[in-house]
């Protein structure tokens, strides 16, 4: 029975060989490259969107990086306490570093704390739940030679994740970016305790 039916595919695919329907059919390949790319396309150009939203997230991260580098030398050296600086206006200061890149109106969180000994300081992300937790975020900078850890917190948007790898590692397709930096503060001559 196999055989029966094998032969007669066989001769079907034959006939149409033969026929002068069948051998136009297979001269013309004027659709081979849009079915190819069609085949081609999807899995490149989510590769590609992949890839640069990598990228994004990588140049963001050392964005925010240098920002908090910058505006934790207010700290160090003692202007932002000498000045009167608030949380607002220091998380100003950091906004201005990065304006166009990030959503600062609601997007940074700024959390400085002082502490007694470099062993003392938490590098934990405060995250609960898949969620930024701000409620034990504060501002205090501290006087001369006072440690101070000054932490930057952003939840950057995700919109591409390829084959289950996301990037988010926050609820909602996000991404907490952080950039830290911890110092002692110069002898600046001010006043306060630590």
């Amino acid at each position: 029975m196999f055989v029966k039916s094998k032969s007669a595919v066989v001769d079907a695919c034959g006939a149409v060989k033969r026929s002068r329907v069948g051998r136009r059919f297979i001269k013309h390949q004027d659709g081979a490259a849009a079915v190819e790319f069609a085949l081609v396309a999807t899995p490149f150009l989510a590769l590609t969107f992949a890839i640069i939203e990598s990228a994004m997230v990588f140049f963001a991260g050392q964005s925010l990086e240098a920002a908090t580098a910058s505006a934790s030398r207010l700290i160090l050296t003692g202007q932002a306490q000498t000045g009167g600086y608030s949380a607002a206006d220091f998380k100003t200061q950091v906004c201005n570093r990065v304006a166009s890149l990030f959503d600062c109106s609601g997007g940074v969180y700024v959390d400085v704390k002082t502490y007694t000994n470099f062993g003392s300081v938490s590098s934990a992300a405060p995250v609960s739940n898949g969620k930024l937790d701000t409620s034990n975020m504060s501002y205090t900078p501290g006087g001369p030679g006072c440690i101070v850890k000054v932490a930057i917190y952003y939840q950057w948007p995700i919109y591409v994740s390829l084959l289950g790898n996301n990037l988010a590692t926050l609820d909602g397709n996000k991404r907490l970016l952080v950039a830290t930096s911890v110092f002692r503060t110069e002898p600046y001559g001010g006043t306060g305790g630590c």
